[in-house]
């Protein structure tokens, strides 16, 4: 009848079912697994995945090194499970809190036959979902029936990653007056995959013809709204904003990537390890992440929709340049934004421009 939804609707239940601890169903051409999110593990959903078969624990090959587990498949490990485990053993390999406290959890079993796409595109989902990159995986016989009978959302692995990002439809615009840029209008895109929305903040009336004053700026709650002296991103925020107010124009993107696209809660857990005594790379390496989870091709994709193709990049970060230039953007100029710089944050800084690249 024409209701049944497509596969960027079966996409968006998925990640809502994880954040609540349901399992979803993943096929590939070689078969299907039901998969758990690590994080919202419960002991009757455990129980129930038992009763089913032995899952492994798929996690990512920067936790695998922090475990001292082997990674065969390179960038995915699959933990076998001892017969006793249990919630509190799921957690504590996917979880590095107690990492320092706790520190020996092993030695690791991990599986080396056989394909890790559906783990790969099961962790896949879980970074999409912003939960910890860890997910129980159990492979089961005919999915499609299985995940018809238990009423769960089936996913083909090879949808959870696409190439291709998802159409960002401009939802409406208005005028908004700011302290630092009077003369400023908002811009509100959503993408069709459900996913969260992106902002454009436009200055002036830019001449679409000629390289726009730009900064693409990822949400931070903690920097930009509480004022947080643990970051630089409010005082570059409002410096960036301040110019473009002051030249007259320019446009700041607001992508909502928070904590370098790993989410707010992840970002509070590796704010947590770095009280523990890691620098910003290497807590996000123990959580499970990469240096940096942004997706770039967003600020490209709203620069596109704006109508500049053009843009002088207020940023410290060289790489930024490099990514957004890869997505057909003209970078101009790099325009220094430096600024911000506490006794709370310096090493924070001196991290980002030793082992990130930033020029500060």
């Amino acid at each position: 009848m024409g209701f049944a939804p497509d596969i960027t609707e079966r996409l968006a239940r998925a990640r809502s079912d994880l954040r609540m601890g349901v399992p979803v169903v993943l096929t590939s051409e070689t078969g299907g697994a039901v998969v758990l999110s690590a994080e919202t593990l419960g002991p009757a959903r455990l129980s129930a995945l038992l009763a089913l078969g032995r899952p492994v624990l798929a996690i990512t090959g920067r936790r695998a090194e922090t475990l001292k587990a082997r990674a065969y498949d390179g960038d995915v490990a699959r933990v076998v499970m001892p017969s006793d485990a249990d919630v509190a053993w799921v957690t504590s390999i996917a979880d590095p809190a107690d990492d320092l406290t706790a520190p020996m959890k092993g030695p690791l079993r991990t599986d080396r036959e056989g394909s890790a796409d559906l783990h790969r595109a099961a962790i896949a989902l879980m970074k999409a979902s912003r939960l910890l990159p860890a997910a129980l995986v159990l492979p089961v016989p005919d999915a499609a029936a299985f995940a018809s009978a238990e009423n769960l959302t089936i996913v083909p692995a090879t949808d959870v990653a696409p190439e291709g990002l998802s159409p960002l439809e401009r939802i409406v615009s208005a005028r908004v007056p700011l302290e630092l840029a009077e003369h400023a209008r908002l811009h509100i895109f959503r993408p069709d995959d459900g996913a969260e929305e992106h902002y454009a903040i436009e200055i002036g009336a830019p001449d679409r013809d000629k390289p726009v004053l730009c900064r693409l700026h990822s949400a931070c709650f903690t920097g930009d709204l509480l004022g947080s002296l643990k970051c630089d991103c409010g005082p570059q925020l409002k410096a960036a904003l301040r110019q473009m107010g002051e030249a007259g124009e320019g446009v700041l993107l607001y992508l909502n990537q928070e904590g370098r696209g790993i989410g707010l809660a992840n970002k509070m857990r590796a704010y947590s390890l770095q009280d523990q005594g890691f620098d910003t790379v290497e807590a996000n390496h123990r959580l499970g992440f990469e240096d940096d989870e942004r997706d770039f091709r967003l600020g490209a994709a709203l620069l596109d929709r704006l109508g500049f193709s053009k843009v002088r990049l207020m940023t410290n970060n060289p790489a930024k340049i490099a990514r957004l230039t890869g997505c057909g953007v003209t970078v101009t100029e790099r325009v220094p934004l430096r600024v911000g710089e506490t006794r709370f944050n310096h090493h924070y800084l001196a991290t980002k421009a030793k082992k990130s690249g930033h020029l500060l």
